[in-house]
């Protein structure tokens, strides 16, 4: 089924919403996590999110202040039983597929949500409480890094590492090469620019290539490629979403969309590009050694969709 004209229509508005929440000044995360929510939620009011998160900022800073001159350790102890244990805040283990979970929205109506939804929650509220944090965009499970003094830009004794996934637990660097090695596996080779402080771009990058990935889990191939045209937007490098677009649009039978992709992706690869040789150069070529691995699986769908294409003209 080609992809919907609804559904075409909400990929405009959230990309312009998404754009508009990149390009605004200052590190809020909110606006741009509350854009991503229109893909479920195309009537959602954000400011009805941002409202409550304004609230909480001031419930903490009203907290810390009531206490006089704490440490730094102590208001971050406050922080996290002000968050997990009074507000509820929890990672869905029973259910972390579940795509209410990657919805700001959702999470704070629930109360519960997956590592790195978990975090934008984290980071917005501490941001509002004037707490010092910034997103780690480890493999495999999102953290957080809380700079204790001036600590925020290198790995030092000033930083601690959190998991807002597990009710903000303190992470050794011992626990992050375990966690690295159980998401990656035992050939992983553990660097400490793991922990460097990621940008809101890649927050919001990450959230999208979650939400894609769920989407194809769930067959939902729309929706997933509703997320692609995010990705694009948002990063109009990555050629691995032109691919992934593409597919998609094939299975989806919108076949003319996906031989624009596939070309396009082809052209674009590193190895190959396109003022050398040319897209039909390559799905010309008879050389055996093409015919193994992932390029020539594209080339040969790229073949049928010509033909197709061709035969609908």
């Amino acid at each position: 089924m080609p992809f919907s004209l609804h559904l075409q229509s909400r990929a405009g508005q959230v990309a312009a919403a998404l754009e508009g929440a990149l390009t605004s000044p200052g590190e809020d995360l909110a606006p741009a996590a509350l854009a991503i929510a229109r893909i479920e939620y195309p009537s959602l009011d954000p400011s009805r999110y941002v409202a409550i998160l304004d609230r909480m900022g001031a419930d903490v800073r009203t907290r810390l202040a009531a206490r006089g001159r704490l440490s730094a350790e102590d208001a971050l102890q406050a922080f996290h039983e002000y968050l997990y244990d009074e507000q509820g805040f929890t990672g869905n283990r029973d259910r972390y597929d579940d795509p209410r979970n990657s919805f700001l929205n959702e999470v704070l109506d629930r109360r519960m949500g997956i590592p790195i939804s978990l975090a934008i929650v984290y980071l917005e509220v501490a941001r509002r409480a004037h707490l010092d944090v910034a997103g780690v965009n480890f493999p495999g499970h999102f953290l957080l890094r809380v700079a204790l003094a001036g600590g925020r830009r290198s790995l030092a004794p000033d930083v601690l590492i959190v998991d807002p996934f597990h009710s903000g637990a303190r992470l050794s660097e011992s626990d992050c090469r375990e966690l690295l090695r159980q998401h990656v596996g035992d050939a992983a080779a553990f660097d400490r620019s793991l922990l460097d402080p990621a940008t809101r771009h890649d927050i919001v990058v990450r959230v999208l290539v979650n939400l894609k990935r769920l989407y194809v889990r769930m067959r939902s191939f729309p929706q997933a490629r509703l997320v692609s045209d995010l990705l694009l937007a948002v990063d109009p490098s990555a050629i691995t979403e032109l691919r992934d677009r593409g597919l998609l649009a094939y299975h989806l039978q919108d076949f003319a969309a996906a031989l624009r992709d596939l070309e396009a992706y082809l052209r674009l690869l590193p190895r190959r590009p396109a003022d050398e040789v040319s897209v039909e150069a390559l799905l010309e070529s008879t050389d055996d050694s093409e015919g193994i691995g992932e390029e020539a699986q594209i080339w040969e769908h790229v073949k049928t969709l010509r033909k197709r294409v061709a035969g609908f003209n």
